[in-house]
């Protein structure tokens, strides 16, 4: 049997799955999900208006745009860990953004599998068939649960910098290292156990299509999938954990603290390295808020399951789940463009050779003194109680 690529991430409803051509929260699924109770094994897709559309942005996606994410994303994010877990940028903040960049790498990684499968579609159908019914159960959940996390994880650095912008007084015990690091476990735990049930949606099942008289493999639900007064709900719930309450809690800080650095501003007046900071955060968390947010409202809108959508639908999911992986991807070049301490420390690991761009030289009676300053002593100097990036 000639099956397409599947997508291996995606929410769908309580659907029975069978081989074809979907889309599953925001990603094409090589199967289609559709309602089936006589074993058949031929995709029932039906042509309409928009499959140019669908059929376009699943390629343009699938074959352009994440392979250029996954390997960028997964190369930058790294080198984003190395850095960030360096000894001179130990701080409460960059507990956080370590975090955030595993979630991240786990989620590029899933993508690029999504790549790999359809790329072998293309020309090896039967390995593409036999790689989705191995992985897709298990890549549903990962997709679920490294978005969740992210989306978390972000709300955590949001928190910690309202913290420190609008409770400034409280920053110092609140802003710590080992509270930092209780805060990223409780997120890594509660969105693992709470995206459990996705892990066991799915099932590979042997149909025998009596009509055609061939059998064939295909993805099914579980009993728990088929439980509509769990899985409705569940649904729900998941979609609002993972990128609605995100979302909306973010947009209230982030208009909080603009609203705060906007009166502490002084005219003519440098930023001081706490508010750079603060605004470097800020440009990460508004690109969360705008990727996040088309995958926010479809997912309020078409939660409930995607087997019955239109190609429409389809397209714009592919779309939509193509800017998370953009959200991913992005943060490695944000530390880069918007903090000058991450360049330097980057500069510092993987070009030694440079020279350090925090030694300052003074000449006194014709001889010359390096003055040397590094993070930690820059720490002590500007800001006890505020944290570096």
């Amino acid at each position: 049997m000639n099956a397409s690529m599947p997508t291996f991430y995606g929410d769908a409803g309580p659907a029975v799955i069978a081989l074809g051509n979907v889309s599953q929260n925001g990603v094409t699924l090589g199967v289609e999900l559709v309602a089936t109770s006589n074993g058949s094994c031929l995709s029932n897709s039906s042509s309409d208006e928009y499959e140019a559309f669908y059929m376009t942005a699943r390629y343009v996606t699938g074959l352009i745009i994440y392979p250029m994410l996954c390997i960028t994303g997964i190369t930058g994010n790294v080198l984003s860990g190395i850095v960030l877990s360096h000894r001179n940028m130990a701080t409460s903040t960059n507990v956080y953004l370590t975090a955030l960049t595993v979630s991240d790498t786990i989620k590029l990684f899933n993508d690029l599998m999504y790549f790999i499968n359809l790329a072998l579609s293309l020309n090896h159908p039967n390995v593409s068939e036999t790689m989705m019914m191995t992985y897709y159960p298990l890549a549903h959940y990962i997709f679920n649960m490294s978005v969740s996390v992210t989306g978390w994880l972000t709300v955590s650095v949001a928190v910690e910098r309202y913290i420190s912008v609008c409770h400034i007084s409280r920053a110092k015990q609140l802003c710590t290292i080992p509270r930092a690091r209780i805060v990223c476990t409780t997120v890594y735990i509660t969105m693992i156990l709470l995206s459990l049930p996705s892990l066991f949606r799915y099932k590979v099942e042997i149909v025998f299509d009596a009509v055609n008289n061939v059998s064939c493999n295909k993805i099914g639900p579980t009993a728990l999938a088929l439980n509509s007064s769990f899985m409705v709900p569940y649904t729900w719930m998941q979609n609002c954990m993972r990128c609605i309450i995100p979302v909306f809690v973010l947009i209230y800080l982030n208009t909080r603290i603009i609203n705060e650095l906007r009166k502490e501003r002084v005219k003519g007046k440098k930023l001081s390295s706490r508010n750079r900071i603060t605004l470097m955060l800020i440009v990460i968390i508004l690109v969360f808020v705008v990727c996040f947010t088309p995958d926010a409202v479809i997912s309020t809108f078409f939660g409930k399951g995607y087997a019955e959508e239109g190609n429409l639908t389809k397209g714009i999911r592919e779309i939509t789940d193509s800017l998370l992986a953009v959200n991913s991807a992005l943060n490695f070049s944000l530390y880069c463009l918007l903090s000058q301490v991450f360049r330097e420390t980057f500069l510092r690991i993987f070009c030694p050779c440079q020279p350090n761009r925090r030694n300052r030289m003074s000449v006194r009676n014709g001889t010359t003194t390096v003055i040397r300053r590094d993070s930690k002593e820059m720490n002590h100097n500007n800001d006890k109680s505020e944290t570096y990036v």
